[in-house]
Order: C-alpha cells, then structure tokens, then sequence
C-alpha cells in the first residue's frame, strides 16, 4: 500500500473518530448518567483515551504532511490500533457484556504506547 494510501486512511480514521467522539462524549454525558458508576467510570476512561489520541492521530498526519517521514505513519497506525482495541473493546464490553473482548484492552494500551515512542524516535532522527 502507498503511504499516501495510508494518510488518507488515517484521516478518514480521524474524521471518524472525532465524530464518534463528539456525539459519545454528548451521549455520556447525559443519557449515560443513568449507567451503573462502574459503566460510567470504565466509558469515560474509554472516551477520554479515544479523543486524546484522535487529537493525537491528526497531529501526526499534520506532521507527515509538513516533513514525511515513515516512522510519523507507523505511529499513527499505532494509535489508530490503540484506540480500537483499548477504547472500542471497552465500549463493546460495557454495551453488550462480551468479557473475552476487554482483553484487548492492554494491547491497545500498549499500541498507544509504542505510538508516543515512534513520536520520540522521529524526534531524534536529523533531517
């Protein structure tokens, strides 16, 4: 696939996603009062993780479309991944009692991770 390809992905992924956020976010924060605390607390860390590293994702498209580099797209594949498996295997744990899925939960924290550290090594390298 061609990295253009990717970035485009990605932003797609973006626009998406920060939808999902917005309308989630609304939907928390008033229907979903009436959830048990347990719900609510466990969608909100999801929500939050979500948001943050879709503002994360657009700032590294941002970035590889003012300086290319690969390692920039390898880290927003990272934080795309992340916040499916740790954000959206929540939700789906929460809304319809799937257990086995929310151990996809600490690989897409690990994802999120690795994403911030390919931002480091981009950092790093010289133009």
């Amino acid at each position: 696939m061609k990295l253009t390809n990717i970035a485009r992905l990605l932003t797609i992924f973006i626009a998406i996603s920060g939808c999902f956020s917005v309308l989630f976010g609304a939907w928390l924060a008033h229907a979903g009062q009436s959830l048990p605390i347990e719900a609510q607390t466990r969608l909100s860390t999801a929500h939050q993780y979500q948001l943050l590293h879709t503002l994360a994702l657009l700032g590294v498209v941002v970035w590889h479309q003012s300086k290319p580099r690969n390692l920039l797209l390898v880290s927003g594949c990272l934080f795309a991944v992340g916040i499916l498996f740790f954000s959206v295997s929540l939700y789906i744990k929460t809304f319809f009692a799937i257990l086995l899925i929310g151990k996809l939960a600490p690989l897409g924290g690990i994802a999120l991770a690795l994403g911030w550290l390919c931002l480091a090594f981009v950092g790093e390298k010289k133009s």
